[in-house]
């Protein structure tokens, strides 16, 4: 049986501070109410939902502020992925979500896999954009160079085949 909730913080596919929402028992029981995320729903804590949106509207407002500034350091960032082709210049795997995150780790940029847009893995060798998204939806693009190991070897092998034909 399903019972209803407030919300006391942001909760992953559930729902943001202050909202009413409704899980299964023992999603309750095991996780919110231990963790101290949800208090279940009655007239008293209905009225402390109206407290808990003003309060998390202003944090929203903070954390755009802090996403858009962040999204600004982002924007000129450029990484490198070196991948293994064969001579004809096809990659042999392919770039990741998580390669990429770690790209951004080495970096210094702390991200996880859920803020990156990639809708599949790259397979192809050039310039690719990344988009990512950041708190409160704030979208910031940076640029993969995924390079050929050895890229001069590479050039060299394809420019020798096409000359032979």
């Amino acid at each position: 049986m399903k019972k209803q909730l407030l919300l006391l913080e942001d909760v992953d596919g559930l729902g943001r501070s202050g909202d009413i929402v409704t899980a299964r028992a023992g999603f309750i029981r095991n996780f919110l109410l231990p963790m101290k995320k949800a208090l279940v729903a009655n007239k008293q804590i209905l009225k402390l939902q109206q407290k808990l949106k003003v309060e998390r509207e202003k944090q929203a407002a903070v954390d755009r502020k802090l996403a858009e500034a962040y999204a600004e350091t982002l924007k000129d960032l450029v990484l490198e992925q070196e991948v293994k082709v064969d001579t004809e210049g096809k990659m042999y795997g392919s770039v990741t979500q998580m390669e990429i995150v770690r790209l951004l780790q080495d970096a210094g940029h702390q991200l996880e896999r859920r803020n990156l847009l990639l809708p599949h893995p790259i397979k192809t060798l050039g310039t690719h954009t990344v988009k990512l998204r950041l708190k409160e939806g704030v979208e910031a693009e940076v640029l993969l160079k995924v390079k050929a190991e050895g890229g001069e070897k590479v050039v060299a092998a394809k420019e020798v085949k096409e000359k032979s034909e």
